[in-house]
C-alpha cells in the first residue's frame, strides 16, 4: 500500500478536473481526495496498491485531462486515515 501527492499545474481549474478525477478514481481499488488551491492548481491525494495508484494515474493522463496537466509534483506521504473512497474537497 502507498499513499502519493501530487499537485497538477496548467490549465486545471475550470475544466472539470476534480469531477473528472473522482469518476476515474472509481475504476480504481484507491480511495483518496482532490481539491483545488488558491493559487491555481490542484492537489491530490491518494492511496492503494502501487499499481491500482499507477494506473489510475495513467487513465488520468490518457483523459481529457492530460492536455490541461502541464507540470506535475509527486510526493510519497504517510498513509492516508480515516479516508473512504475518493473524495472531492
Amino acid at each position: 500500500m502507498i499513499a502519493k501527492q501530487f499537485f497538477f499545474e496548467g490549465k486545471v481549474q475550470g475544466v472539470g478536473f476534480r469531477y473528472t478525477t473522482k469518476q476515474i478514481a472509481m475504476g480504481f481499488e484507491v480511495v483518496g481526495w482532490v481539491r483545488n488551491l488558491p493559487d491555481g492548481r490542484v492537489e491530490m491525494q491518494v492511496m492503494g496498491d502501487e499499481d491500482e495508484v499507477a494506473e489510475f494515474l495513467q487513465d488520468l493522463h490518457d483523459s481529457q485531462l492530460g492536455s490541461h496537466i502541464r507540470h506535475e509534483e509527486e510526493h510519497e506521504i504517510p498513509p492516508l486515515e480515516n479516508v473512504r473512497g475518493f473524495s472531492i474537497s
